[in-house]
């Protein structure tokens, strides 16, 4: 006997010194070596806590469809020359819409069939063009409409959770809300601008070959011939610093994107030690890269982001190596985000901000105050209703409840799991219930004592037949709050976590810490009554 509590006093003494040691980074952060800090994480504190940015994203579901059919539309053309169905012209309608238009039935009807086998989601219409033509229409169907919409919407929430991830911004919140709306919660951001220039980005990286015998004064007065577009060159003084646009005339049709992309990185540029970007492609943009600089050496190339070029070199030779870099005079901090969104990948369509709001560390801090006061109060009163009613051994609950309180904490820092004012809430509730096991097994142990049995026995006899009651009891809550965990947004999983860390502390704390309490005190003593 002697030796079973001293080895579950052990027990409890090293889950105490763990505890310690996990909290000790929230406690006392500035004063401990960086190993420690390395080793354990501080408790995160959730938006409502410590403060942050709440934005809400609105997703332009109707740009999703426009690159879908300029998708279908590439696709078309190349399939119109391998099979040689003559056409006079390709384009886009009304958004949702795309246009063939041929010099007779024959060709229409090789139109119809191309068409029908290879994207089986467009629905046909013939309209009689001027001039004897005959223009074949086809738009995506209403259910393929509403798959490409939601599909934007979720890869959208897919790609800010990767760019999320490499800002390295802890227990974000992302959710997908209604009316093609993204929530993001961003605890204890410190720069509120550039998260939203990162967040905001739609990355679209477009490699598109210059139109050099266009004469760009025109192209400036609005004379542009048909298939290509103005666009201006980034260009940024390196002595001074200043950054100035130059226009560039570039073919409309975009020779590859950045979808082939695998990998970003940020380097220096030894020659002017600047940073730049370098990109690999994968093995599909690896040999489509190097198809195209095969095909037009001597001629230039623009790099384009989101409609500005960020570099439109020469390409001198044939570049089989699959790689490319991107490069304008950028800061450190604007090559990383560059690099960010390349790696995360660019939005399927363009995300505009329609709400952002800041909650100041202030509101936080407040909050904290008074969610700590509601525990101490909540804790004090159930000390004094457990000293007055049971004695010495409210006194055993009593520190049970203080240790649970202290294990709740410690599993909230080990788990990396984050606080948030609901989840005070949670805690605040474990503060009732970890006193209720108690009741259970003091209730029992009185009903042994009544019955005559010694104290030893009633207590061993109390804890035994209280058990299986306190399992169910808490095991069901637990159950319910793990429910609450995987289905519930935001508040729900805060105040769902410290219920559930809540509950497994509170069967520890009562049924085995409060128990080696009390074997120690009786040890060797032999005592006639119990003051409970």
């Amino acid at each position: 006997m002697s030796n079973s509590i001293k080895w579950r006093g052990v027990l409890v003494l090293l889950c105490v010194v763990l505890a310690l040691f996990s909290l000790a980074p929230t406690l006392m952060r500035d004063s401990l070596p960086q190993w420690w800090l390395d080793t354990v994480d501080p408790i995160h504190l959730g938006l409502d806590l410590q403060g942050g940015m709440h934005l809400v994203l609105g997703v332009d579901v109707d740009k999703a469809v426009e690159s879908r059919i300029d998708t279908i539309i590439d696709q078309t053309e190349s399939q119109l020359r391998e099979k040689d169905i003559i056409f006079k012209r390709l384009e886009r309608r009304q958004g949702d819409r795309l246009a063939v238009v041929v010099y007779d039935s024959e060709e229409g009807t090789k139109v119809d069939a191309l068409m029908t086998e290879t994207f089986p989601s467009l629905e046909a219409e013939t309209i009689p063009a001027s001039g004897g033509y005959i223009e074949k229409q086809f738009r995506l169907s209403d259910a393929e409409i509403e798959n490409i919409k939601d599909f934007a919407v979720r890869q959208a929430l897919e790609t800010m959770r990767n760019r999320v991830d490499e800002f390295g911004v802890s227990e974000p919140t992302l959710q997908r809300q209604s009316g093609n709306r993204i929530l993001i919660q961003l605890p204890g951001v410190k720069d509120p601008e550039r998260a939203i220039s990162l967040l905001g980005k739609t990355a679209r990286l477009d490699f598109k070959m210059v139109a050099e015998e266009v004469n760009v004064q025109d192209a400036i007065a609005g004379n542009l011939p048909l298939g290509t577009q103005l666009l201006y060159e980034r260009n940024v003084n390196r002595s001074t610093g200043v950054a100035t646009e130059t226009p560039l005339v570039v073919y409309d049709k975009t020779v590859m994107t950045g979808d082939l992309l695998s990998d970003a990185n940020v380097r220096i540029d030894t020659r002017f030690n600047e940073p730049y970007v370098a990109i690999d492609f994968n093995s599909v943009g690896a040999k489509r890269f190097d198809q195209i600089t095969a095909a037009n050496v001597g001629k230039r190339m623009a790099i384009v982001l989101d409609d500005t070029v960020y570099s439109a070199p020469v390409i001198r030779e044939r570049i089989s190596g699959g790689s490319a870099q991107i490069s304008g005079a950028f800061t450190p901090q604007e090559a990383t985000d560059l690099a960010i969104v390349l790696r995360a990948g660019s939005l399927p369509a363009p995300v505009k901000i329609l709400e952002n709001r800041t909650v100041g560390p202030s509101l936080g801090q407040d909050s904290i105050d008074k969610g700590i006061k509601s525990i101490l109060v909540g804790g004090l009163l159930v000390i004094i209703a457990m000293v007055i009613y049971y004695q010495f051994s409210g006194a055993v609950a009593v520190v049970a409840l203080v240790l649970n309180l202290f294990f709740i904490a410690a599993l909230l820092s080990l788990l990396g799991a984050t606080l948030t004012l609901p989840g005070l809430a949670g805690i605040v509730l474990t503060v009732g219930m970890a006193v209720d096991a108690n009741v259970l097994i003091f209730e029992r142990i009185r009903e042994e004592l009544r019955l005559g049995k010694a104290p030893k026995l009633a207590l061993q006899s109390g804890y035994e037949k209280a058990f299986w009651t306190i399992i169910d009891a808490n095991v069901t809550t637990l159950l319910a709050a793990l429910v609450l965990f995987q289905f519930g947004t935001g508040p729900v999983r805060g105040f769902a976590v410290t219920l559930s860390i809540g509950i497994i502390a509170s069967l520890f704390t009562a049924m085995f810490v409060s128990r080696v309490v009390f074997d120690f005190f009786l040890q060797g003593r032999n005592v006639k009554r119990l003051s409970i």
